[in-house]
């Protein structure tokens, strides 16, 4: 089973970026943001700690639906805070669980205070089903007397 390093050091040779915003700025930039870099999430940071997230679901549940406006609102109104965050130890599995137990998309990863990366429930899935797959094959090897 694969560890959230792992997993992370894959995704760095991607150059997959962590799309951050700070909690002063207006969720309008927050919305502008993701639909820039086509994410549904950013991470809100400030000194590199991680104060909360922002996704396209608190805005529309949070601003939308209270008739407020995004032009005039700062993120850290609608941020989830706290965050749950994973160190580089844990595993796929733990995380899966984690995700699934918490209802979560996104999970960054935090290393001695710092945030260092971001894993969403479709990097742990795909990691998880590649798993899988590798099992199946080796069994089926070892069936055959391979």
């Amino acid at each position: 089973m694969k560890t959230v390093a792992q997993l992370l050091k894959l995704k760095d040779q991607k150059n997959q970026e962590v799309h951050q915003i700070k909690p002063d700025h207006m969720v309008l930039e927050a919305l502008m943001k993701m639909a820039e870099k086509n994410v549904g999430a950013l991470l809100v940071v400030e000194n590199d700690e991680v104060l909360g997230i922002i996704s396209e679901r608190d805005y529309a549940r949070k601003l939308v639906l209270h008739g407020r406006s995004s032009v005039g609102t700062p993120v850290r109104d609608i941020m989830v805070s706290p965050v749950i965050t994973v160190d580089t130890h844990q595993t796929v599995d733990t995380c899966l669980g984690i995700m699934s137990d918490r209802r979560l998309r996104h999970l960054p990863v935090v290393e001695n205070g710092k945030l260092i990366g971001l894993l969403s429930i479709g990097d742990l899935v795909k990691e998880a089903i590649a798993e899988q797959a590798e099992l199946i094959k080796q069994l089926e090897q070892y069936i055959r007397g391979e």
